[in-house]
């Protein structure tokens, strides 16, 4: 080396802050413990049930500051039942078809209903749907047709709105009979008793 300040300068300007391989050593072993280090606390951190939870705990408060009580209601809610079943009795009379209009028909085929609904009475609206039949009538009030909307699966029997649909139909000139229950289903039942109550021969 030489003894000019000048060449000194320039020289330790371009060293490093290692100057030795000891340096160097621990310069590289601490590169790489300190990140391990980090990482497992970090993992030990997330693994450990002692972390600090991050809700409102008091006397009734357990989940962000929403009681007990409040979420059993609301659970019992979103587990309601959405339907029910309703046992019916088979046997009792039906409905005749002018107390299913009034229940369920006069809004729209009564006085003065809706446009485009033939009305009560009405002989013209009902003439071009009269000759369509009783079953394609059956058919459009059960499973609806245009803007009016099914009746089936209501309060009503479907027989009972079939004597609703021959009510407005024969008011408007048709001769449809009024339907009732399949007798097949009662006279097996009968012919059956009446059998087992027949003295053997």
């Amino acid at each position: 080396m030489s003894a000019d300040p000048h060449n000194q300068a320039t020289e330790e300007a371009h060293t490093g802050p290692i100057k030795n391989p000891k340096q160097l050593l621990l310069a590289v072993f601490f590169s790489f413990i300190i990140p391990i280090l980090i990482i497992v606390g970090l993992v030990s951190y997330v693994v450990s049930g002692t972390k600090p939870a991050g809700t409102a705990e008091g006397d009734n408060m357990a989940l962000y500051g929403v009681t007990k009580e409040s979420r059993d209601r609301e659970v019992a809610e979103r587990l309601k039942k959405v339907g029910s079943i309703e046992i019916r009795d088979a046997n009792r009379p039906l409905a005749a078809g002018d107390a299913v209009f009034k229940a369920q028909c006069v809004a729209c085929h009564g006085a003065p209903g809706i446009p485009g609904a033939p009305h009560l009475n009405d002989a013209a609206a009902w003439g071009p749907r009269i000759g369509q039949g009783y079953a394609t009538l059956l058919e459009h009030a059960l499973k609806g047709k245009g803007a009016m909307p099914a009746q089936g699966g209501g309060d009503f029997e479907d027989i009972e709105i079939g004597r609703a649909v021959v009510y407005l139909a024969n008011a408007g000139g048709a001769k449809f009979p009024v339907p009732d229950r399949p007798a097949a289903a009662a006279a097996p039942a009968e012919g059956a008793s009446a059998a087992a109550s027949a003295p053997a021969k």
